[in-house]
């Protein structure tokens, strides 16, 4: 291996830590922490989900103000804010019992998420693509299920000590200030930028993305993507605890999801090279309407693991080739459709995430049950497909 090579392995790794710190952990630990919340403080499924949509709220806000041309300053100072953000908006969870802190706390650690996602395309993604070796961005992406996988294991390990669901947060915070310090070395500052100005001379020749009737159909069935993936994203670990039947998996199921996700962007990119991103987008909504629904429908064990598998195997995936569909459709209109496309497409995916727990929290309190919400989801995807597989 050359040094260049070794170089942009480490870049991608370094990537990889990151996601696996702001979007594995600090995004998506809440999922396992909160049975243990809800235990502690008598935290009923309507305020579990207000919560969970702060922080997608915040996610969506981060992401269209990295996105903007106008937000000031180095792109690195926003992504290592970023983590070390996620970082502190851990720990501070501790250290309080309100609900209104909660939801401000949650709408900082989404934001900060968002802009290590953002800025990491920048920092990672594009010099990897310059320097020809852009297949390393699946090992890039695999942060997110490799973070979700070891918060799993973290979580069952710590369990076994102690219960409290402070500490539980402290202990994730810790973490990710750790994988903050490695990414200090592993993402250096990039080289010098000034190549970047022919671009913007250029921008006059760029064009607004037309929102023709494909577009319009991915934009939607984006947005239902969020909203079906995210019930199940949030309550898996508390529908396992509610059950039972299944609270022997209640250990395993987020690790399962997380397993599968980490190699699932790879994986779908390989499906969409012999379908297209649209059909893959498709194909992967019909499976994951299935796994979704297979966490409510029955109480063996083996079922419920299976269903959470399906959803990990197709969320990251999924993401990507949305994104990937919408950069196709809008290149022709030049470099500012396309950031207006991907804007418009993280619109619609946030808001779908913000009404999912929200609207899962508010059906479980009126049915005692995340089956209702659960199968709604479900449906959501069956119709997000429907919309996609059209040209």
């Amino acid at each position: 291996m050359s040094r260049q090579e070794r170089s942009h392995m480490m870049l991608a790794f370094g990537g990889l830590l990151s996601l696996a710190a702001a979007m594995g952990i600090g995004r998506f630990v809440y999922t396992p922490i909160l049975p243990f919340m809800s235990d502690g403080l008598g935290l009923p499924a309507n305020d579990a989900g207000l919560i969970a949509s702060a922080n997608f709220l915040g996610y969506l806000t981060g992401a269209l103000a990295g996105a903007a041309r106008s937000l000031p300053g180095n792109p690195r100072h926003w992504f290592l804010g970023g983590l070390l953000g996620s970082a502190v908006t851990s720990i501070v969870m501790a250290l309080t019992t309100d609900l209104t802190v909660f939801l401000l706390i949650r709408f900082l650690s989404g934001m900060a998420s968002a802009f290590v996602l953002v800025f990491s395309t920048t920092l990672v993604l594009e010099r990897l693509n310059a320097g020809g070796h852009a297949g390393l961005s699946a090992l890039h992406f695999a942060g997110v299920g490799i973070g979700i996988a070891f918060s799993a294991l973290m979580i069952a390990v710590l369990s076994l000590y102690s219960s409290d669901w402070r500490y539980l947060w402290v202990a994730s915070g810790l973490v990710t200030l750790a994988l903050f310090a490695m990414a200090v070395r592993l993402v250096p500052p990039p080289p010098d930028q000034t190549a970047s100005k022919p671009a913007e001379n250029q921008r006059s020749e760029t064009h607004d993305a037309k929102l023709s009737g494909s577009l319009v159909r991915l934009v939607a069935a984006y947005g239902l993507f969020g909203f079906g993936y995210v019930i199940t994203a949030t309550f898996v670990s508390a529908i396992a605890r509610s059950d039972p039947s299944l609270q022997s998996s209640e250990q395993f199921v987020w690790l399962i999801v997380g397993l599968a996700a980490a190699p699932s962007v790879y994986a779908w990119n390989k499906v969409a090279t012999r379908t297209g991103a649209r059909k893959a987008f498709a194909l992967a909504c019909v499976l994951e309407s299935t796994g979704v629904a297979m966490t409510v429908v029955s109480s063996m064990p083996a079922l419920f693991l299976l269903g959470a598998g399906l959803l990990g195997g197709t969320f990251m995936g999924i993401t990507a080739l949305g994104l990937m569909e919408g950069r196709r459709q809008a290149q022709a209109g030049g470099p500012a459709a396309v950031r207006q496309m991907l804007a418009i497409l993280t619109a619609s995916f946030g808001l779908g995430q913000v009404a999912g727990p929200w609207f899962a929290g508010l059906l479980h309190t009126a049915t005692g049950s995340f089956e209702a919400p659960s199968l709604a989801a479900a449906a959501a995807l069956l119709i997000a497909a429907a919309l996609i597989v059209r040209e």
